[in-house]
């Protein structure tokens, strides 16, 4: 796959006009979400040329798999008429997707033209931001008043047939959430019997308020393909489905890895290049003045520096074993704050314990670099200034690496987003100070 892959977008970028056939019967026998993939991969001019070859029904699909900004390309690609019939029709769901590559003004348009019933969806997930699970609810589900008996499970079962149906969602007279039964319990009941005496425990359905991390990750207990959703008055607005969940997921864990370097997961690989580096500058802005801070630092040692070479020579290595030992820690929080594992309640033990490891691997790796630093230079004393700030650094990032991102996820800032930056300063000045300062103190 990965070899044919590779061919497609080489004849594509290479523009080989006379692989143009081909390419079209490959696009056609690829899934939607890699033809998505495919143009995301793509020089923008390629893209909107391969973007046309695809059949018209399934164009629109196309764009629902890509990413916001890719997307924003082919779009802006469009003449007025060609975006009047894409956004004819749409339902809510499909124009929620498209909602952030839109302007107000096609997004009021495309709203004007859904029936009665996707306006009211529409405008019900909107109340949400994009990041509480009301924004991306699924309303094709089986739902029956609670009233309702095993007969009428079959009677609805002739007539609707969702993606996700095993299970049937209840209601009472106002449109509040009364329970699920799982279909399994049906099959074998006779028809007279009521659903209310079949009602699964322990099955509390979603809020809407509810992150959308959180409540996929419910999903994934549940045993069932679809979970409820309701608002604060336990209405049943609608259900979050397996496949959303895991798409929710998967943007979840993708934002946080390209948050890490202080960019979005919905940029464009083919992105102009000054709104690419605007978006980069912000951060190597930040990372310059964090490198200043630290070089301010080690000014302060400037005749230790002079007088006893070594030090600059070993400096480095104080910097990145704390670097490393608390990118570990920070890694670690960063995961169980996204999972919810970490509260009030088990944040002690874990600064302790991360303090413990710390402490062991700073001792190990001190008593090790120290010999390698006597060795090295000949000198003990060297060795012994290297050990300890070495023990110092990789102890004090461990606890930079639990109080960090727990500040920030306090002030409400993500830990991804400006965590990494905040402990390699913290590490750094934390390292060269006490490495120079050993260093004054025992060497001169």
């Amino acid at each position: 796959m990965s070899q044919e892959w590779n061919e497609l977008i080489g004849n594509i970028v290479e523009e080989d006009t006379d692989q143009q056939r081909d390419r079209v019967i490959a696009l056609r026998q690829m899934p939607t979400e890699e033809v998505g993939l495919l143009l995301e991969s793509l020089p923008v001019e390629q893209r909107l040329a391969t973007w046309r070859l695809l059949d018209e029904e399934e164009r629109f699909a196309v764009l629902l798999a890509m990413r916001a900004d890719p997307r924003e390309r082919i779009l802006d690609d469009l003449s007025k008429e060609e975006l009047d019939e894409l956004l004819t029709g749409l339902d809510a769901s499909e124009l929620l997707e498209l909602a952030d590559s839109l302007s107000g003004r096609l997004i009021e348009r495309a709203f004007k033209r859904m029936d009665e019933q996707q306006q009211e969806w529409f405008l019900s997930a909107r109340q949400y931001s994009d990041d509480l699970i009301g924004h991306w609810l699924s309303h094709e589900m089986l739902t029956l008043p609670q009233t309702a008996k095993v007969r009428d499970v079959h009677r609805l079962l002739r007539r609707q047939h969702p993606e996700y149906r095993d299970a049937v969602f209840l209601t009472n007279r106002v449109g509040q959430y009364a329970g699920t039964v799982r279909l399994s319990d049906i099959w074998r009941e006779q028809d007279h019997i009521p659903l209310a005496d079949l009602i699964s425990e322990g099955l509390d359905p979603l809020q809407a308020t509810d992150g959308v991390q959180e409540a996929s990750s419910r999903i994934q207990s549940a045993r069932l393909s679809a979970l409820p959703v309701v608002d604060d008055q336990e209405k049943l607005l609608g259900c979050l489905d397996m496949t959303t969940a895991l798409e929710l997921l998967q943007e979840f864990y993708e934002s946080q890895l390209m948050a890490g370097a202080g960019m979005d997961n919905e940029e464009d690989l083919f992105a102009p290049v000054r709104k690419s580096a605007k978006g980069r500058a912000i951060w190597l802005g930040i990372n310059l003045l964090t490198a200043f801070a630290a070089s301010w630092f080690i000014g302060l040692f400037e005749a230790t520096l002079q007088e006893v070479v070594a030090l600059a020579v070993l400096m480095p290595v104080v910097a990145s074993m704390g670097g490393i030992a608390g990118s570990q820690t920070l890694t670690l929080m960063i995961r169980g704050l996204a999972l919810n594992q970490i509260t009030p309640a088990n944040r002690s033990a874990l600064l302790r314990k991360e303090l413990s490891v710390g402490g062991l691997n700073g001792v190990i790796w001190a008593v090790v670099i120290g010999i390698v630093a006597m060795v090295w230079f000949g000198s003990p004393l060297i060795g012994i200034v290297i050990a300890s700030a070495i023990a110092m650094n990789i102890v004090a990032a461990a606890f930079s690496g639990v109080i960090i991102p727990v500040i920030l996820d306090r002030l409400k800032i993500d830990p991804a987003l400006s965590g990494s930056v905040i402990l390699t300063t913290v590490t750094d000045i934390v390292g060269f100070v006490a490495f120079l300062g050993l260093g004054t103190l025992i060497l001169l």
